[in-house]
């Protein structure tokens, strides 16, 4: 795993190449609206085999992360294609680096899509690489599939979400939070369009239910620096911290937190990006107690579970956590399959036309597709990091929830989009 911190180049230009629809991702194209026009690209399904893009940042500072995901999208091309693959075609993968720096992902989708005329692409982790390709999948109508949460308060007619929104993990987070009484919050974040959009939803949602925002903070992506912001976090009263901290930082985050004095039965700490993997690059005697707000983890019963767990263990080691994340990348193959196979065609309109009451038996429970939406519904789970090193569940929605991106059924979300 990387410990780079991203270029300063890397994250001026992505911010640049975003744009102002990006800074607070407020808004974003519906499904069924292309946000430029362009003709389809004409993906290459003529022989046995067809191409799938996988685009991960296996460098940089989001590598940490970033990594296992693809391993994982590996695990679940092998077992497609171990079952006779899709439409009696073994798949291919093509994987490309987008090095944690937005250009590039943009760079690297435009050559999956072009070049190598992929059926269908999986991958990117933040937000702003999710924002720095949509319009390449835009333009050339190919299908990206997004493994990871994310903020909400976007629909692309190319995108199929199978990571959280906002109202299937950071609104069970802050409704799990208030019935704890940890109503007082300080919120930490790194300086891009997730961690600021999310935290637009948490003061919302505090104003209208009785919480308190004490202070909030932003990091560089990659920053390493973090006493300032500790012992702001310290002397601010706060019950708890709200983390939206992503990559390597956390790193940095949580040995400053410790070496303060603030532990988790002091002031917890609630994260929504840091996960098994993460658990095990940060160091459990930093994060022992602490907690996360996903809808898997490994300790999730079940046997599809055990089954993948057992499988991402034999392919990449025994001692190889898994994590949300990882899951919902494994699962997003396995869904286009199903929609590709439901659809008798590689055809994207076919495809998207098909996905509607898609449903698998995840590692993380049943998962269904909502079509209107190309979210996908979840249940959401909050847990604790144990000694071992692995997250316990302590609480969970009891049944998978309605994708909301756009957070339609709350009153107190009416000005976010």
């Amino acid at each position: 795993m990387s410990g780079l911190s991203i270029s300063r180049r890397g994250l001026l230009a992505g911010v640049s190449a975003l744009g102002a629809s990006a800074a607070l991702s407020a808004c974003g194209a519906k499904t069924g609206e292309d946000s430029s026009a362009g003709s389809a690209a004409k993906a290459d399904t003529s022989g046995s085999t067809v191409k799938v893009g996988l685009l991960n940042s296996l460098s940089g500072t989001m590598a940490i992360s970033e990594v296992t995901v693809h391993n994982a999208l590996l695990l679940a091309v092998e077992e497609i294609n171990a079952a006779g693959g899709v439409l009696g075609k073994k798949l291919k993968p093509v994987s490309q680096d987008g090095a944690s720096d937005w250009p590039t992902f943009a760079e690297k989708a435009e050559g999956l899509i072009k070049d190598d005329k992929v059926v269908a692409t999986f991958g990117c982790w933040t937000s702003a690489s999710r924002k720095a390709v949509k319009p390449v999948f835009e333009r050339y109508k190919s299908l990206l599939f997004y493994p990871v949460q994310y903020e909400g308060l976007e629909q692309s007619p190319y995108i199929f979400y199978t990571g959280a929104t906002t109202n299937q993990q950071i609104v069970p987070a802050l409704d799990y939070l208030k019935k704890q009484g940890l109503t007082r919050l300080y919120l930490v974040g790194s300086d891009y369009v997730f961690p600021r959009t999310a935290n637009k939803i948490i003061k919302a949602y505090a104003e209208a239910n009785g919480m308190k925002v004490v202070g909030e903070d932003y990091a560089p992506l990659g920053s390493t620096e973090f006493s300032t912001i500790v012992n702001k976090v310290k002397d601010s009263g706060a019950d708890a911290v709200f983390n939206t901290l992503n990559g390597d930082s956390n790193v940095a985050f949580f040995k400053e937190y410790k070496s303060s004095g603030l532990t988790a039965k002091k002031m917890p700490v609630l994260s929504v990006s840091i996960a098994e993997e993460e658990v095990e690059s940060i160091g459990t005697q930093y994060l022992e107690g602490q907690l996360t707000a996903w809808n898997y983890y490994q300790t999730t019963p079940g046997s599809a579970n055990s089954a993948f767990v057992k499988a991402y263990q034999a392919k990449y080691g025994k001692d190889r956590p898994t994590s949300d994340p990882m899951e919902a990348a494994y699962i997003s193959v396995h869904l286009w399959k199903a929609m590709v196979e439901k659809a008798g065609s590689f055809d994207v309109a076919k495809v998207k036309a098909a996905s509607d009451g898609i449903t698998f038996d995840a590692p993380e429970g049943e998962v269904t597709v909502d079509g209107t939406t190309q979210h996908v519904h979840k249940t959401a789970r909050i847990g604790k990091v144990g000694a071992d090193g692995l997250i316990e569940e302590v609480w969970n929605s009891g049944k998978p929830i309605e994708p909301d991106p756009y957070l339609k059924g709350y009153s107190w979300a009416s000005g976010l989009s």
